[in-house]
């Protein structure tokens, strides 16, 4: 497992923008699948985006497909989440996960490492 500390979260009005980062403890990062998730009050953790070992591939859930971009730099041991053109249904705790399989994961299971997750409140 990895060390997984988020920060980047914070109040924005709709229509804005914020770049959330999950830094990584370990000489494992390069070797790990990393994906976001969020969860808002009352619903399920739902996926957003993951991305592959080498960063070159992707995967977006369809609700954030065009504003948001998921990116890593393995020498910092960080992976970002850019969100562009914010919307209010946006609002939840986001959080990073690290999965050892190879495969660019939508689903919870196959990811055994989380951080404690940062808040992203976006108002109308």
């Amino acid at each position: 497992q990895v060390q997984l500390v988020e920060s980047g979260g914070g109040l924005v009005q709709a229509g804005g923008s914020l770049r959330l980062s999950c830094a990584a403890s370990g000489r494992t990062f390069s070797t790990r699948v990393m994906g976001w998730f969020r969860q808002a009050p009352g619903k399920e953790r739902e996926f957003v985006a993951a991305i592959s070992r080498s960063g070159g591939r992707t995967s977006y859930a369809d609700s954030v497909k065009g504003r948001f971009t998921v990116s890593r730099d393995n020498a910092k041991n960080t992976v970002y989440l850019q969100m562009n053109s914010l919307k209010p249904e946006d609002t939840a705790v986001y959080y990073c996960a690290a999965s050892p399989i190879g495969v660019v994961a939508t689903v919870r299971g196959v990811y055994d490492s989380w951080g404690p997750g940062t808040q992203v409140t976006v108002s109308s």
